[in-house]
């Protein structure tokens, strides 16, 4: 007893190091657990001169085994953080502390090994069941032991309850070295525990950097009016793209949009009527093109799309992109006048640098620019009444 006394101590003594180093308070709590065996293995190897002193301790330590089992599933309830043992619950001890200390006096050790006993092992019992649940959540080996050990001392504590049922005068040698050989376990698989919880920490940190970082990058390529890809992302991926084109002979082309009209809307209804404008532009760009291929807003209301497949095929694909934004049945809801205008270009093979075809595609662009606002001052002149038929003006009498 007395060994395992000073064992006590030391494990209490490791574990206050290692609360020192992490600041975790389940690792305070284990420890406070190990430092109540100490003199509660003390008060069962004293050898008393009178016999209520003796009942007196028994009552005790068994007082301190059930608060040592009361410990151990608070920390796992604080490693879980479930808060299941709440400080009005902990409010029974009181109540517990006053049976142990009456009861052996008044009926005998068993009135408290019994209970104690079976108290300590249904506590104990819990806390296991606590650290079988952190093993299948965190696939931590450490908890696995904690939980084999406290199982364990449960059910060792319910087969001293038995024993003594039994009238027998002293636990078997048996029950004692388990209890030994489980509390060697349980020391090293809490130490166990402790680091693994540190590098389920370190994990948990590293992933979360992971993805701020994702989201740093993805925000420094992303416009964040439209959530198509900006310009800085087109000089990330332009190499990339230009050595695939190559080196698998893919067909690569340009297509430069503009949408119409939208300056005349900023003007006219203002900036937010202009952002709901371009928003709505890049979600049908999104929903007719790839997403394999690209969309970037160049700037201001002209989007830039960098598309697989030849030329004939872009020029072929701006015309259905068109055709398709004034069919679209949302469209009815934009400022009237609203289009897009497109501009296209291949992009040819051994191509190094982008920028001239992408002046390319805007000039042809203008092109098309230039021909809607053609058909368009076309279509105004037919619907005007001809100057014949137009009434002839007054003449003021003189």
């Amino acid at each position: 007893m007395h060994a395992a006394a000073f064992g006590a101590a030391i494990v209490c003594a490791l574990l206050l190091l290692q609360y020192a180093h992490r600041r975790r308070p389940f690792i305070l709590l284990w420890a406070a657990g190990w430092l109540l065996i100490a003199p509660a293995m003390l008060l069962q190897a004293h050898h008393y001169s009178t016999a209520w002193i003796a009942e007196s301790a028994s009552g005790l330590s068994e007082l301190l085994a059930i608060c040592t089992a009361t410990l151990y599933l608070s920390s796992a309830d604080v490693f879980r953080e479930t808060q299941y043992v709440q400080p009005a619950r902990l409010k029974l001890l009181i109540v517990v502390a006053a049976w142990f200390a009456v009861a052996p006096l008044v009926l005998g050790r068993a009135a408290v090994f019994i209970p104690g006993h079976l108290i300590a092992a249904a506590l104990l019992a819990l806390a296991g069941s606590m650290y079988v649940a952190v093993l299948l959540e965190r696939r931590m080996i450490g908890a696995g032991l904690v939980a084999f050990v406290l199982l364990g001392l449960a059910m060792a504590n319910v087969t001293s309850a038995a024993t003594m049922s039994r009238q027998t005068a002293q636990l078997p040698i048996e029950i004692l070295v388990l209890n030994a050989v489980l509390y060697t376990f349980g020391a090293l698989g809490i130490h166990l525990l402790v680091f693994e919880d540190m590098t389920y920490e370190l994990r948990t940190a590293n992933r979360r950097l992971e993805v701020a970082r994702q989201e740093l990058m993805q925000a420094a390529i992303t416009d964040p009016l439209t959530g198509c890809h900006n310009r800085r992302f087109l000089e990330q991926v332009m190499d990339r793209e230009l050595q695939r084109h190559m080196r698998f002979n893919l067909p690569l082309s340009l297509l430069f949009i503009d949408v119409n009209r939208f300056k005349a809307v900023n003007d006219a209804l203002g900036h937010d009527a202009g952002d709901r404008v371009l928003q709505y532009v890049a979600r049908f760009l999104k929903r007719h093109i790839r997403e394999a291929d690209y969309i970037f807003r160049w700037g201001g209301d002209e989007f830039l799309v960098l598309i697989t497949c030849a030329g004939d095929e872009a020029q072929h694909k701006a015309a259905v992109l068109k055709s398709a934004f004034d069919a679209a049945p949302e469209a009815v809801e934009l400022p009237p006048g609203i289009g897009l205008s497109v501009g296209w270009t291949d992009v040819p093979h051994g191509t190094t640098d982008i920028n001239p075809l992408v002046r390319e595609a805007d000039e042809r662009m203008y092109q098309d620019k230039g021909t809607a606002v053609s058909r368009a001052r076309i279509a105004a002149d037919t619907d005007a009444p001809p100057q014949s038929a137009r009434p002839a003006p007054k003449r003021r009498p003189r």
